[in-house]
């Protein structure tokens, strides 16, 4: 199983409307890289091109994801397994949705969430955001948000976090189920779940945030330790 890691940026958040305008990812074992900018085809948001420095200019003779997208996959060829930073909620879903955009099936790829993995076994952590965890680390700096320096960036943040273990047993254990013991988020996070006030727990349940799919486990873990009703 060869990992390979990678990272998109886009136009936006939402992966249903918006466009992936750059796609890089790094094979660590072949030592390739693969990078590409994305005419998106709508144009590049301020507030997005603030975050990555990506401007309609830029992209204006960019190929666009139908063949950017057929040069990834063969990039990707072989037994492996796609790794990005909050893959789960962001990268897959942008990936799955430009293929079906375009009309291409998408390889039954392997993917795995590195952020997940990092409040899986990192929950002493205060913050898992990439950079974050690149000082805990003490990996230099790098061009945050833009797709291959973030990329190289995960790389080695990812082989410190998983102590450079084979990926199968890696696999293994990000499908494990996962416990939470302290807030992940807001302004009780980094406090062990039976200290949080009972109200809060309360308002949050109330107000749909542990209805989302990223608080699934959250929810599952006030369950478990009875500070929150079965759904």
């Amino acid at each position: 199983m060869r990992p390979i890691f990678y990272d998109t940026e886009t136009t936006g958040v939402r992966s249903d409307k918006d466009r992936i305008v750059e796609l890089a990812a790094f094979d660590p074992v072949q030592n390739r890289t693969f990078v590409q900018l994305i005419n998106p085809g709508i144009p590049i948001p301020h507030e997005a091109a603030a975050i990555h420095g990506i401007s309609d200019e830029m992209v204006a003779a960019a190929p666009t994801f139908a063949e950017v997208g057929a040069n990834f996959i063969e990039f990707c060829r072989g037994h492996v397994v796609l790794i990005a930073h909050n893959n789960d909620s962001f990268d897959k879903p942008f990936l799955e949705n430009e293929y079906k955009r375009h009309n291409v099936i998408m390889p039954t790829w392997q993917f795995a969430d590195s952020l997940k993995w990092a409040r899986k076994y990192r929950p002493d952590l205060p913050r898992h955001t990439l950079q974050s965890l690149r000082e805990v680390y003490g990996i230099e700096a790098n061009q945050a948000h833009r797709a291959l320096d973030d990329v190289i960036v995960l790389h080695k943040v990812f082989a410190a976090m998983t102590d450079d273990l084979p990926m199968e047993v890696v696999m293994q254990l990000i499908s494990r189920p996962m416990v939470l013991t302290r807030m992940p988020f807001g302004k009780h996070q980094g406090k062990p779940l039976a200290e949080i006030p009972r109200h809060y727990i309360q308002w949050l349940n109330e107000n749909g945030a542990l209805d989302k799919p990223d608080n699934k486990t959250l929810r599952e873990s006030l369950e478990k330790l009875g500070l929150l009703q079965p759904a």
